[in-house]
């Protein structure tokens, strides 16, 4: 169930192992509007050239100070990536799933409008709605909030210089006045347009998308550049959720936690871990649909895992309960850390040690007043339980 990026990616692998697929959305035939971009060495090697918009060699830091780092950042061409995911064998059904039941020998997803689709194995790629694994956690989520507008390259060119994008910029927009800090984002859509986007990493409550707006037009007036009439792009989606509970449907893309709370990142870990899906349920088919279920979730969601997604959860946490004032001067210290604890820590698929090894980095060379604030937000570095199902964050 879902035909974004997650879902599509999931039906692929799954039809290139020979499974018999269905990909319900209630538009499958539509390109995926949003802009999606990711570091270039976490594609999969599927993943063709012609399926990237751009490509810069260096993206741009900045917390109190100015940071360059030269690995290469893609900006995915959807129109592209979705004739790669496609597969003429994989049968589309225009609907809304609202129910998964559930049987010895299979399972019927229930649409809106009534109908009954039988299936062995149930996907759910619905996004943070989990529409099919249990819904919306019942806890006011931490979340990403953003507004982005479409420049001309060479009208972004104040925020954005030539052949580079900008990964963070915590530098305050003009007229901020206090309150919860926001960061610049820019990416580059081709050769001759530029995505600058005012984002709130995360906040619960979210901070609202008309505050983002104001502090993003403030940049651009500051500087020079008029924005009328530009093309709008708007994100909210939760970064805290619990992985939910294992069971008979399996949950994939945001909907099984992939979402990386430190950087929004979902989609390049879906197209990675694709194949780890379609492997893990044709393994398991043959000893029945729950075994299959059970060996798919845990070819997901290993212990190591497990553990990395816990740890950033934590770190999330500590980042919440700091003043406005130190979150620069926080990211600050993150960029300064050495290039590999950066890397991992932002890593589509972490490891734990070296997740915790970056964590305990940052909490060595961060002044007192930042690392008390980091212990009383409950940031440790030690290897906790996981925490599965759908009460707190």
């Amino acid at each position: 169930m879902g035909g974004g990026p997650a879902g599509r990616a999931a039906a692929a692998a799954c039809s290139d192992t020979g499974l018999r697929v269905t990909l319900i959305d209630p538009a499958p035939r539509r390109v995926w509007p949003q802009t999606y971009g990711t570091w270039r060495d976490e594609l999969p090697a599927s993943v063709p050239p012609s399926a990237l918009a751009s490509v810069v060699d260096r993206m741009v830091l900045h917390g109190t100070a100015p940071h360059r780092w030269d690995r290469a950042y893609a900006v995915l061409d959807n129109t592209a990536l979705w004739k790669h995911l496609w597969r003429a064998d994989v049968v589309e059904v225009t609907g809304r799933a609202t129910a998964a039941e559930h049987g010895p020998t299979g399972s019927t997803v229930v649409l809106k409008d009534g109908r009954r689709i039988a299936a062995a194995v149930v996907v759910d790629a619905t996004g943070a709605a989990r529409v099919l694994s249990g819904g919306r956690p019942a806890h006011t989520p931490a979340q990403q909030t953003a507004v982005g507008w479409v420049l001309p390259a060479e009208a972004a060119e104040p925020f954005c210089e030539p052949g580079a994008g900008v990964f963070m910029d915590w530098r305050p927009a003009p007229q901020t006045r206090g309150g919860w800090p926001t960061f610049l984002y820019a990416a580059r859509l081709g050769t001759d347009r530029v995505l600058l986007e005012e984002t709130s990493l995360a906040r619960r409550p979210a901070l609202p998308l008309a505050l983002l707006r104001r502090r993003l037009a403030g940049r651009l007036a500051e500087a020079g550049v008029a924005h009328e009439r530009v093309e709008e792009e708007r994100v909210r989606f939760p970064v805290d959720d619990p992985l939910p509970r294992p069971g008979r449907v399996v949950p994939f893309g945001a909907a099984a936690g992939f979402v990386h709370p430190a950087s929004g990142f979902s989609v390049a870990t879906s197209l990675r871990r694709a194949p780890w899906l379609a492997a893990a349920i044709s393994a398991g088919l043959p000893s029945g649909p729950a075994v299959a279920a059970r060996a798919a979730w845990s070819m997901l969601w290993p212990p190591r895992a497990v553990a990395a997604h816990v740890l950033r959860q934590r770190a999330l946490q500590a980042l919440l309960s700091l003043p406005p004032e130190l979150v620069p001067e926080f990211f600050e210290l993150f960029f300064r850390l050495p290039e590999p604890h950066r890397r991992q820590f932002l890593a589509a698929d972490g490891d734990p040690a070296r997740t915790a090894t970056a964590m305990s980095a940052l909490f060595r060379q961060a002044p007192w007043r930042i690392r008390r604030r980091l212990v009383l937000g409950g940031l440790s570095v030690g290897h906790p339980p996981a925490r599965h199902g759908l009460g707190g964050g």
